[in-house]
């Protein structure tokens, strides 16, 4: 059984302009150690979908299965991550990634506390545990929130457009980050993502939406060797994958 499993799973929002229908009936499996993105239209549905993976939405009609087990609401080990950081501006680096745990268990202990900054450091951010999110870089500021996620020690890392406001130099390090880290926790990773060449770079599986209402038009299976470097996205073996999920969203003309 996969890890993750959504079952003709449909969405649609009232206001009052009327009926908004974001997800046609779609199903989606994701095998744990997988590495798989959500590319489509700006609008279509992707980041709808990621949150009723997640338990944070409730489908209209569908169900959604993780670990065998049916979905109903959020988990501690499915770990968020969103373009905004929402990091506390008056907590430290350290008392940030502690969040997590003082929330779910009411103290810090010394272990806790001894995991915040292996962590830190794992990101390359030691010797700025006491520093103040203002005083980070946006970089800086997303590999804080990618560590104060780990310490919820995921299972399944949800990330919406979490690189979406970075510059492109700040964008690919963070890219390579982000494989390195999951490679070291072996997490299963579900990921939506504007571009198509950072899908095609960092997934072992492209799945391509529709236009709202999003349907899964197809698939892209990327069988690029790991561990990936840079290097990759200049060869015709990319540039062919890249040219894949163009035509499964029409955006060739």
């Amino acid at each position: 059984m996969p890890l993750l499993t959504l079952t003709r799973v449909t969405k649609k929002f009232t206001d009052r302009n009327g009926v908004l229908h974001v997800l046609q009936p779609i199903s989606l499996g994701i095998e744990a150690g997988e590495f798989v993105c959500l590319v489509g239209p700006s609008g279509s549905g992707k980041s709808t979908l990621l949150r009723i993976a997640g338990g944070l939405l409730k489908p209209d009609s569908g169900t959604v299965h993780f670990a065998d087990a049916p979905l109903t609401q959020p988990r501690t080990d499915i770990g968020f991550v969103f373009q905004a950081r929402n990091l506390m501006p008056w907590r430290t680096v350290e008392e940030n990634v502690l969040l997590p745990v003082q929330v779910q268990q009411g103290r810090v202990d010394d272990a806790a506390r001894d995991e915040a900054r292996r962590l830190i450091a794992l990101m390359g951010l030691a010797g700025f545990e006491q520093s103040l999110p203002r005083q980070l870089s946006g970089g800086m500021q997303q590999r804080v929130v990618l560590a104060r996620t780990l310490m919820q020690q995921p299972r399944l890392l949800l990330l919406d457009e979490p690189f979406g406001a970075l510059d492109a130099l700040t964008r690919e390090r963070l890219n390579l980050e982000l494989l390195r880290i999951r490679r070291l926790h072996a997490a299963t990773v579900l990921m939506v993502t504007h571009s198509i060449a950072e899908a095609v770079f960092l997934a072992d599986r492209v799945v391509a939406l529709s236009p709202r209402p999003a349907r899964i038009v197809g698939e892209v299976a990327v069988d690029l060797p790991r561990p990936r470097q840079l290097a990759q996205m200049s060869e015709a073996g990319f540039g062919h994958l890249t040219l894949q999920v163009r035509e499964l969203i029409g955006q060739l003309a």
